[in-house]
């Protein structure tokens, strides 16, 4: 699990194959290798990896064809600016939302509008994850935390304060860019229990003709 809330900003430094359908990410970073261990979680953009090495200056982790299939990475270029966090600890503040990791779908950056330091971002909505999505709830994009400012049919917009701007890589982001969407997990769970509940059957009453008979009715 994490929060959304980015601990630092790493550069891809390589992307090299390792297999048919498989890569290895090489992150330029300082700041997540503090208490890592061969084995922890780490988001990177959004989608949750384990780390197979590290030294002080770089983490490596192994991209699978199911994760290479599913995110953006193989369009990824070395140099390109990436977000990182630490999978959350127990005990630790919940500074955003909770978040998995997974990707759910794809959004394309349509327009930045400046308005002093601050900034509003809009995306396109996916249809297929658009019944998740909903005015003033949490949502991450390419792993960050953020609220959904105003929403439309087929467009969401999030409102960008001078600290996260500068702090992730939304301010490597231009138009037309791609990046990853993990809606709020509350809404996929509610709605899995409702269609379970509705479809459980009703129970059969206990009351039958039999019964009846056997009680003098």
């Amino acid at each position: 699990m994490f929060t959304g809330i980015i601990e630092e900003t790493g550069a891809i430094k390589s992307l090299s194959r390792i297999g048919a359908n498989q890569l290895e990410l090489c992150v330029s970073c300082q700041i997540i290798q503090g208490d890592l261990k061969i084995g922890d979680s780490v988001a990177i953009d959004g989608v949750c990896l384990t780390v197979v090495r590290f030294d002080k200056v770089e983490s490596v982790f192994e991209l699978s064809s199911e994760t290479l299939d599913h995110t953006l990475f193989s369009s990824k270029r070395s140099g390109d600016r990436i977000n990182l966090e630490r999978a959350l600890r127990l005990g630790d503040r919940l500074g955003g939302h909770i978040v998995q990791g997974h990707v759910d779908a794809f959004a394309g950056l349509l327009a930045i509008h400046k308005s002093g330091d601050f900034y509003e971002i809009d995306f396109s909505l996916n249809p297929a994850v658009k019944k998740y999505v909903v005015n003033k709830g949490s949502i991450a994009i390419n792993g960050i935390s953020l609220t959904i400012a105003s929403l439309e049919e087929d467009r969401f917009s999030v409102a960008i304060i001078p600290h996260t701007f500068q702090q992730t890589s939304l301010a490597n982001l231009n138009v037309s860019d791609q990046v990853h969407i993990e809606t709020d997990m509350i809404g996929r769970y509610v709605e899995r229990l409702m269609n379970n509940q509705d479809q459980e059957k009703p129970e059969e009453s206990k009351i039958t003709a039999g019964f009846l008979r056997e009680h003098g009715f």
